[in-house]
Parts: C-alpha cells; structure tokens; sequence
C-alpha cells in the first residue's frame, strides 16, 4: 500500500495550514476559554470546499475521497480539535448519513446549503440513558396521517443548539429491535424542535455540545430517511465513517501535540544541553513518533477501504480505538516534556492534553470499539 500524500492532499494541506495560520490558530484559547462557537468560521471553511468534502459535484460538493477528508480532518485538529470535531460531525454524521441514505429530492434540498456551510448539521443517536445502549432509546416517533411526531430528548449532541438541520434516529417499534427506529430530518424552526442545555466540558470547548429537545416535534412524512424500520442499520453504516473521522481527528491532536514537544525540546535548555539530548527525552518523543506512524497506517487503511466501497467495520474501529489512545498517551507525554510549562496556558499542550481525551469517548468509547474487533474477528 503507498500512502504517500497525492497531489490532491498537498494542496489541501497548504488551503488549510494558511487558513489556519490566519484564521484559527490566532483564536484558539479565546474560543477554548470562552467556550464560544465561531460559527462564521464553518461558513468560511465552507467557501473552501471543506464542509461538503465528499458530497458528489452535483450536489454542490468537493466529490472527494475518504484519504483527502482524512488529510482534512487532521490537518484543522493539529490548529485546534475543537473546530476538527465540529468539522467531522457535520461531515461524516450529518451529511453523510443524507447522502449515504437519503432520496433524490432530500439529497438535491440538503447537500447543497450543508456542503456550502449555509447549514450547519447535527446527528441525534445518543440519548441521557442509551449511551453504548443505542437499541434501548426512548425518542419515539408516531406516524399520524402525512406526519410523524417526535417526543423525546437526544443528548451529547455535536451542534445541538446551532444546527440549521438534523438527522434524527427514533424508535418506532419495539425497544431492542434492530428495525425497531427510523432516521429523519428535522429543520431547525420546526415547531416542538429546540435546543436544550449545553454542555460545559473538559475539552473540545469551542465545538458545541448539546441537547436536542422534541416535544410534539411533527415533521413531513417526506423527511423520513430511507424505510421505517432502517434508522438503526443505517446508524451503524454512517459509524463506520465517522469512526474514521475520530481517528482523523485523534491523528491530527497527537501530532500538534508531537510537533510542539519535538520543537521545545530541542529550544529548552537544562544542564547546558537541549532537553532532546537526554534519553529521558529522545526515547519518549520517539514512542510518540512511531505511535502517530501506526496510529496514520491504520487510520489510511481504513480511509482506502471506506473510499473503494467494501466494508471496514473493523478497520474503522481498529484505527478509532488506537489513533484515540495515541492522541491521549502523546498528549500526555507533551506536556511531561514541556514539565511546569506544559501545566500551563501559555503552552498549545495542555489543550491538546483536555481535547484528546473526547476522542476515546465519542462515536464509541475504546470498549465498544474493542467489541466492534473482536465481534468482527470471531464471525
């Protein structure tokens, strides 16, 4: 396998390291201190085809492949994992999920406005009881005349309160039937749609985290995704993506975190010597590099399967479970070699520190992506 960057993910590489430069790096503690969500920014990164990275031409996309999102992903998460994060969910999950399973006429009404970054999109699976407990959810929604009708409160929500459109998964059949919930699209301005609280986190403070509320939420029949019964299937489908997403994400955190300690350790001096000339040093710093090596193969095979149409479930998983592991085990060891500094704000490390620690949590925790392996291992 040659995963040498392709003309197409260096070009890419410098759109967003110049961006980034100008336009995030100079924000990113205001934004993290804050906790404020810089939504003009995802319309910018919208006028630069990174909203709709693999929404086809016709739809007013990029109609690039899973290795140039991949490129795309880590390279804004090196600046900041928070704008990454909210990168990748409108993406992967939102986005993905329309242009994966939605009709024509849903694909021609939302992949236009949410690859241009007019919309902002959200994805509702998660609910306050059914973390990893998906099948146990307890939004419903009933079907009455042309319509159906949603209750219910979705949570962890990745725009929640700032999303212009959502896809939402609801139980219409039995709790614990794999068939048993269906997946929607629900405009924000919908009568009985609202945001609920957000949250206030350790890390990813400047991507929005929050709750979606229904309350006799009634949507077209039309917004429907796909066939009664399909909601769950196809969530799981979209996870396979937007795993890849995490681990892009968990990717780009470890090596600005990498990038950071290599450059203090070779500029901070003790004993009349760089840091990097201690062993203590050099042998965590090469730990770190040969992890983020395996940490990108994986994450490359994985991106390679999903862009050829076969099925990575478990790839996707693999390179999820260990990008996100890496990105909290180098972080970690940034701000060791960084010591009192690193504690501090004044240093990027700290920050990679609380962000990394999402990404062993969302789109799966690293035990249900240990599960995702071993079920796919033992079939």
């Amino acid at each position: 396998m040659n995963f040498e960057p392709t003309e197409m993910q260096q070009q890419i590489t410098k759109v967003i390291r110049d961006f980034g430069k100008s336009h995030i790096q100079p924000n990113v503690m205001e934004w993290d201190e804050t906790q404020t969500f810089p939504a003009p920014l995802f319309k910018q990164l919208g006028e630069l085809g990174l909203m709709g990275v693999l929404v086809p031409h016709e739809y007013g996309g990029s109609g690039l492949g899973y290795l140039e999102y991949v490129t795309v992903i880590s390279e804004i998460s090196r600046f900041c994992g928070a704008i990454g994060l909210s990168v990748a969910a409108h993406n992967s999950l939102c986005t993905g999920h329309i242009l994966q399973f939605g009709s024509e006429a849903q694909k021609q009404r939302y992949l236009p406005k949410l690859a241009s970054g007019e919309w902002l999109g959200a994805w509702g699976l998660t609910e306050p009881n059914t973390g990893s407990d998906a099948m146990n959810m307890k939004c419903v929604a009933k079907k009455e005349g042309d319509e159906w009708v949603l209750n219910g409160t979705k949570c962890w929500i990745t725009h929640g309160r700032s999303g212009d459109v959502a896809v939402v998964i609801a139980r219409t059949g039995d709790v614990r039937d794999s068939h048993g919930m269906t997946a929607f699209i629900v405009e924000r301005g919908t009568p009985g749609f609202s945001g609920g609280k957000k949250e206030n986190k350790l890390g990813m403070r400047a991507s929005e985290t929050a709750e979606m509320i229904f309350d006799n939420c009634r949507i077209p029949a039309a917004n429907m995704l796909g066939n009664e019964g399909d909601g769950f299937i196809q969530s799981m489908k979209v996870l396979d993506g937007g795993r890849i997403s995490i681990a892009a994400l968990s990717l780009g955190i470890a090596k600005g975190a990498y990038e950071a300690a290599l450059q203090y350790a070779q500029e901070r001096h003790q004993f009349d010597k760089p840091i990097a000339s201690f062993q203590g040093i050099s042998f965590k710093l090469a730990d770190m590099a040969t992890e983020i090596m395996a940490a990108e193969l994986l994450t490359m095979q994985a991106a390679a399967g999903k862009s050829k149409g076969q099925k990575v479930t478990q790839h996707a998983a693999m390179a999820k479970y260990y990008a996100s592991e890496v990105a909290v085990k180098t972080a970690n060891e940034a701000v060791q070699v960084f010591g009192g500094y690193g504690y501090t704000k004044d240093f990027p490390v700290e920050k990679f520190y609380r962000d990394a620690k999402l990404c062993t949590i969302g789109e799966g925790t690293s035990e249900i992506q240990k599960l995702v392996i071993a079920r796919e291992a033992l079939k």
